[in-house]
């Protein structure tokens, strides 16, 4: 189940992935972890507004999703097994809708960067949904990435900075952790 379905860029460089699930605190989390993910940065996408701020995002109404751009070696880490591991750290069968994170800034989706992403992302909700794993169909959103614009500073490395946040104490810490269970053979050492 872990075919390698990226590839290494003819410069030898890294691939982007950006995934959008819940709080963008927990998916950063939790994926900058594996190995072959060599950085995360937390932003918005998929909106109307231009600039949004978190505010904007809050509010709701923009059409934007708190999502990660992750960059990553495809030597170390294929697309597939990526989208895996997101799929392990939050619920894709709830529409606009992490835990008591509730809008359409919190809705499951994979924006992609390339036409094999894009079947990539497909075959996998398919082969998931076929699986049975979750008791309801997967209604993670595969679209085309959009412009990215970066979250403020002080959400960059979130949970790194704030382990004892009552917030990161309660719903990131558990997914984090989750994701070091189901995926112990892809954890960065040290």
């Amino acid at each position: 189940m872990t075919e390698n379905h990226s590839r290494r860029l003819p410069d030898g460089s890294t691939e982007t992935a950006t995934l959008g699930g819940g709080c963008f605190w927990c998916v950063e989390a939790a994926l900058v972890q594996l190995q072959g993910v060599t950085s995360a940065l937390s932003g918005y996408t998929g909106g109307h507004l231009e600039n949004p701020c978190y505010e904007d995002i809050c509010n709701g109404g923009s059409g934007h999703v708190e999502v990660v751009q992750f960059e990553f070696d495809p030597m170390q880490i294929d697309y597939k097994t990526l989208l895996l591991a997101f799929f392990t750290a939050h619920d894709p069968t709830t529409p606009n809708r992490q835990g008591n994170d509730v809008g359409e800034q919190y809705r499951s989706v994979i924006f992609t960067h390339s036409d094999a992403q894009l079947a990539v992302a497909r075959e996998l909700i398919a082969e998931l949904d076929q699986q049975h794993i979750w008791p309801d169909q997967i209604v993670t959103e595969v679209r085309p990435a959009p412009h990215f614009w970066p979250a403020e500073t002080y959400h960059q490395d979130y949970f790194a900075n704030n382990p004892r946040q009552p917030y990161c104490a309660a719903v990131v810490a558990p997914k984090v952790a989750k994701l070091r269970s189901s995926f112990s053979h892809m954890i960065k050492k040290g």
